[in-house]
């Protein structure tokens, strides 16, 4: 994060991203630590940065729960994500249910902009609005992130860039 070269980087977690930093800025997440479990395939567990009397580095296994363990959850695993196609879906909601945008501002007690302007894409609705427009219009507006952690784990054993993941619009 502070942009050091050091030799020895340590795997942290910070805000769901797994990151390689100095030592200086690995109080800012969690450390991430792989062990190997019997299959060959890497489990990660995390343990706090505010020191538990380890230095660093993995550990062989020693935790006493059968090697099995799993990794602490932060608070970006039980967030719903807002759905990508969420103006599309308040528009045919709304057309579907007969409303003008006008008459469903109304309803909502909002703005007719709001609902111009969610319905373009042109803003993200707060989560009072998007509870409001659940309800009144019996839609979805999230989608659930359970991402599990073997999706991310490549079985050559190379860690995963940003790139790997990303699809660039051309």
């Amino acid at each position: 994060m502070c942009g050091a070269e050091e030799s020895s980087l340590t795997t942290t977690k910070v805000e769901g991203a797994e990151l390689d930093l100095c030592e200086n800025c690995t109080g800012f997440g969690t450390k991430v630590e792989t062990q190997q479990s019997t299959g060959g395939t890497s489990k990660y567990s995390t343990s706090s940065s505010s020191g538990s009397g380890s230095s660093g580095g993995s550990t062989g296994g020693s935790t006493g729960s059968g090697g099995s363990t799993r990794r602490k959850k932060d608070m970006f695993d039980d967030m719903d994500e807002l759905a990508a196609d969420y103006d599309d879906r308040i528009r045919e909601a709304r057309e579907a249910d007969g409303l003008t945008q006008e008459e469903l501002a109304d309803d909502l007690n909002e703005k007719a902009s709001l609902i111009r302007k969610l319905e373009r894409g042109d803003i993200l609705p707060s989560d009072d609005v998007k509870a409001k427009l659940e309800k009144k219009l019996d839609i979805t507006l999230t989608e659930g992130t359970d991402v599990d952690d073997t999706e991310w784990s490549s079985g050559s054993g190379q860690s995963m860039t940003l790139g790997d993941v990303v699809e660039r619009k051309e």
